[in-house]
């Protein structure tokens, strides 16, 4: 499975990107599929996950509950991060990850990442 990210940049507080993920995986639907991000000099921080099969099932965590939302296009096999009221805190490199059924958690496909900076 391969993963591209893109839709990172640079962005003030308190204004919003959008992070997209294309895979490769032709049962991409079956898929579990994540959003995680790692801070300068922290480790790697779950932010999103979401259930495949169409299920619907979301998982935030509670920094960006409220903030972030994680939705899926399965025609295009593209997982996107919604991200509005950016905070300088978000600032990471976002990675998306894809399990390997639909709500197994276990992430074990990794983009390359894309870089977010919110300025102040």
């Amino acid at each position: 499975v391969q993963l591209q990210a893109s839709g990172g940049g640079l962005v003030q507080a308190g204004g919003s990107l959008r992070l997209s993920c294309a895979a490769s995986e032709r049962t991409f639907s079956n898929h579990a599929m994540g959003w995680f991000r790692r801070a300068p000099g922290k480790e790697r921080e779950f932010v999103a996950r979401i259930a495949g099969r169409r299920a619907g099932y979301t998982g935030y965590v509670d920094s960006v509950k409220g903030r972030f939302t994680i939705s899926r296009e399965d025609a295009k096999k593209t997982v996107y991060l919604q991200m509005n009221s950016l905070k300088p805190e978000d600032t990471a490199v976002y990675y998306c990850a894809s399990s390997d059924s639909p709500f197994n958690y276990d992430f074990k496909y990794w983009g390359q990442g894309t870089q977010v900076t919110v300025s102040s």
